[in-house]
Parts: structure tokens; C-alpha cells; sequence
């Protein structure tokens, strides 16, 4: 791999890290705000800010799953044809 190619996936890597921090950031602003209605008894609305938040979640998750089955393709075991050519 040459080192262009090495840098692409690393910036992909880094911005596909930047979007979860950017979602899990807004879920803990909905988690915020949910404990803000729930405290005033506004029940409907602290549970829609906690299933936004849960949203959020669930989305950093999914890019996150991503990364890990993108690396899951290139992480070599010993033994693993790969690694005995790169001897």
C-alpha cells in the first residue's frame, strides 16, 4: 500500500470517527434535556428527547461498526497467508 493510499484511509477513518463523537455529542444533549422535562414532569417530552438521544446512540454505533468490520478485513492472525508474504 503506498503512503497516498495509507493516508486516504486514514482520513476516512478519522471522519468517520469525527461523525460518532459529532452524534454521541447530540445524544448526550438529548439525555440533557430528557432530564430536564422528566425533573418538571413534562413525561412526553423527556421521552421524546430519550429516544432522539437513543437515535443518536444508535447511529454513532452503526459507524462505528463500520470501522470495526472494515478492520476486521485487514487484522491478521499469525499464520494467515497474508502475513507469511509480507516476510
Amino acid at each position: 500500500m503506498g503512503d497516498d493510499e495509507r493516508q486516504a484511509r486514514l482520513d476516512e477513518a478519522a471522519q468517520l470517527y469525527d461523525a460518532a463523537a459529532r452524534e454521541l455529542d447530540r445524544a448526550a444533549g438529548h439525555c440533557r434535556v430528557s432530564a430536564d422535562h422528566f425533573r418538571s414532569g413534562e413525561v412526553p417530552r423527556g421521552a421524546a428527547h430519550a429516544w432522539a438521544a437513543f437515535g443518536h446512540v444508535r447511529e454513532a454505533l452503526d459507524r462505528l461498526e463500520l470501522q470495526a468490520r472494515d478492520h476486521s478485513k485487514r487484522a491478521l492472525l499469525p499464520g494467515d497467508p497474508e502475513l507469511l508474504d509480507s516476510d
